[in-house]
Order: structure tokens, then sequence, then C-alpha cells
């Protein structure tokens, strides 16, 4: 079982609760193959969506994992909520509170935001991304993606290639994999580096060719225009492409069995050119379908104490 009530980071899991949280996101993937793909564990929960940024996957995912449980979901975004009248964000949380759901998904660009409101609310909170911070449940699907492909976790070489400073997927990504026994490479420009790469638990390299040489995992990061602030932190799109960007030259270099990742939205051309995002090597969209198996386990372990299936 869980020991936390929340889920709000990777640093917040051990391995063996990742473990348990991956072995049941399995069976839950099995529901999504049914004819019918609907269960009844959650019937009579209610689950909150409470957006604060634009998502498209992240959001659809965490609603359709919701209504395959039987849970009621309500969604808000921001620019529907009483925030835009002036009401502080505790206050948001504890008027929904009132009005007791089981389980609020929030979506920040505030780093920490979750985990304020966690403090004032009785209802499970999950972060489903807190400005550059972390991002667990996609940390667990892609977790959930390399593992279906090689069996295990422990003792592969995982690349992770972008803005790694503003990247919250790229923070929970480097420390789950790292948590697993996986070895992990990040690559990309020194300006979009943290200021203590060192800090990261992961080997940094410069040369994209060197950093995916011998890589099981590759994965492309969207570039966080919106968290870099005014200065550019590179020249161009196309020099960012020609230099970081996934080309079929650079990925022709790589393992046979090695698989191509993005947490998505891809900007075709920039991170990897449209011939590797459409390879045989790309799990992209495997990602997506695991992001629904992932958080319908998270609901179940957050609401009930069923580990098997209906």
């Amino acid at each position: 079982m869980l020991k936390s009530r929340h889920i709000l980071g990777i640093s917040h899991l051990s391995p063996d609760e990742i473990s348990f949280i991956l072995d049941t996101a399995q069976s839950m993937k099995e529901i999504m193959d049914r004819p019918i793909k609907k269960v009844p564990p959650l019937r009579g929960k209610t689950i909150v969506n409470l957006f604060f940024e634009p998502s498209t996957r992240t959001k659809l995912s965490f609603e359709l994992a919701a209504k395959r449980l039987s849970a009621d979901t309500v969604g808000i975004a921001a620019s529907t909520s009483s925030v835009v009248k002036g009401e502080t964000l505790i206050d948001t949380a504890r008027n929904i509170e009132a009005m007791r759901p089981d389980i609020i998904v929030m979506r920040h660009s505030m780093s920490g935001a979750p985990h304020l409101i966690a403090n004032h609310v009785e209802s499970a909170v999950i972060n489903a991304g807190d400005g550059t911070n972390e991002h667990p449940s996609q940390a667990l699907l892609d977790l959930m993606t390399v593992r279906e492909h090689f069996g295990t976790l422990n003792g592969l070489n995982v690349t992770i290639i972008g803005d790694i400073a503003h990247s919250r997927v790229a923070h929970s990504d480097i420390m789950a994999f790292s948590m697993m026994g996986a070895r992990v490479t990040v690559c990309g420009p020194a300006t979009m580096m943290p200021p203590d790469p060192d800090a990261l638990g992961a080997r940094v390299c410069l040369d994209l060719n060197k950093a995916v040489k011998d890589a099981h995992v590759v994965m492309a990061l969207r570039i966080q225009k919106e968290r870099q602030g005014s200065l550019p932190l590179f020249p161009s799109e196309r020099e960012y492409a020609r230099s970081f960007g996934l080309s079929r030259a650079v990925t022709s270099e790589l393992r046979k069995d090695a698989i191509i990742m993005h947490p998505g939205p891809i900007n075709r051309g920039v991170e990897m050119s449209p011939e590797v995002a459409d390879s045989i090597n790309s799990v992209i969209l495997e990602q997506v379908t695991n992001g629904v198996a992932v958080r319908m386990a998270l609901f179940t372990l957050l609401l009930t104490d069923q580990q098997k299936l209906p």
C-alpha cells in the first residue's frame, strides 16, 4: 500500500511503492482492452481536476482514468475559477473541499502549489505538474513504458535531451529512473542546465551523439518557453534542432532495441524530426496509453484497498 494519502512527487515515494504502482497499472491496462471499458470500484467517489495551466493529454488522461473506474469527475480551469476574481489559492481549495471531493488533481504554474493545498484539505491531492518542480504521474507512465519494453528498469541507460533546467518532467524522471536502478544522462544547451548540475543525480553531457551512445532509452523534451523568462537561451529553433534535435542521422546510430520517448506536445522539426517521431522505435503513443493506466492505478490505490480487478 502507499504510505502517503497524496501523490505530490517522486521524491515522496519509495522504490517499493513505485513498483507497486506500476504493477497495479499493468493490471489496470487490461480494462482498456475490454469491449466495455468501465469497472465499478470508484462508484460514488468524486474527483476534481483543478487545472491552472493548459493541458490536453494529462487532463484528458486523468478524466478518462476516473470515468473508467466509475468515479464522477468535475473539471475546473483557471479562466473559470474564482482566482480570476482575486480569491486566494487556499480559499479556492477550501471551498472545493467543502463540497467533499475525494481527490483533487491539480496543475499549477507555481512550484509547490499542490503541496500547499495538501496542507489545507482532507481530500487526497495528486500533483499533475507544478511549475518547474515535478510531474510524478508522467514519470510513472514513463517507467511503465520502459519496463514493458525491457522487462526491467535496473541497469538501463536513459538519456534525456532538452530544457532540463525548466522541465518538471525531467526532474521527476531523473529521480524515478535513478531510484529504480537506471543510469541517467542529460543533454542540452549549457544555458538549459541547472546552476548546479551535480545536484541532478544524473551525468551531464553537452554532446548529443555522445549522450545517446549506448542508450536504451532516449527522451526528448519540449523547450519550456513559457518558463524561461524574457531572455532567449538559444539562438533559434533551427540552431537548436541542428545541435540537439533527434534526426534520422542521430537515431540511426542508436542501439537496435533503443526506444524513443517524448512527454508531449511534440514540436516536430525542433525536438525531433517527423521521421523519428513516427519511427518504429518511437513509443510516444504507448506513453499516452500507459498514462491512463497509471492514473487509474493512482486513483484506485488512494481510494480503495482493492488490489485485484473486479
